[in-house]
C-alpha cells in the first residue's frame, strides 16, 4: 500500500472512480478543475493505492477554529466499494490523522451522513465520537 498526494492532473483523475462512488453528482469531464479549485483554497486529495489501484481517496483541508484551534477537516473518505474490509480505509485515515499531527493539529473531524449507517460504524470503530449536530439550510430553493 501506498498513499500520496494527487498533484497532478492524472493523479486527480485517477481518483475519479473511487470519488464518484461517494460523490455520485461529480461529472468526470468536470472533475479535475473542480479540484485544482479547490487546491488554491487549501483543498488536499490523497489516495491509496495498491498494485497500481486507487483503493480509497481522501479530501481535506486546514482550518483554524475559536473553538477549537487548528484542525484537520475531512471532506471525503471513500474505500472503493469492490475493495472494502481489507485495511484501506484504516490505513488512509491513520495517515490523515498522522498529518493531522504533522501539522499541529488539535483535532481531525468529518461530518457523515446521517443514512451512512456503515461508514458509522467504521468511525466507532477507529475511536471516533459524535461531538456535535451538523445543521444546514439549503440555499438553492
Amino acid at each position: 500500500m501506498k498513499i500520496a498526494l494527487a498533484h497532478s492532473d492524472a493523479d486527480i483523475a485517477r481518483c475519479f472512480a473511487v470519488m464518484a462512488q461517494l460523490r455520485p453528482h461529480l461529472v468526470e469531464g468536470e472533475f479535475v478543475a473542480r479540484v485544482r479549485r479547490m487546491q488554491a483554497e487549501g483543498f488536499q486529495l490523497a489516495f491509496l493505492e495498491e498494485a497500481g489501484a486507487v483503493c480509497a481517496v481522501a479530501g481535506y483541508r486546514y482550518y483554524d477554529k475559536l473553538f477549537s484551534g487548528r484542525n484537520l477537516y475531512v471532506d471525503d473518505l471513500v474505500t472503493d466499494v469492490a475493495r472494502r474490509s481489507r485495511g484501506h480505509g484504516a490505513a488512509l485515515l491513520a495517515w490523515l490523522t498522522q498529518e493531522a499531527r504533522r501539522h499541529g493539529c488539535v483535532q481531525l473531524e468529518l461530518d457523515s451522513g446521517v443514512q451512512r449507517f456503515e461508514a458509522h460504524r467504521f468511525y466507532f470503530r477507529e475511536r471516533m465520537h459524535v461531538s456535535a449536530y451538523h445543521f444546514v439550510v439549503d440555499l438553492k430553493t
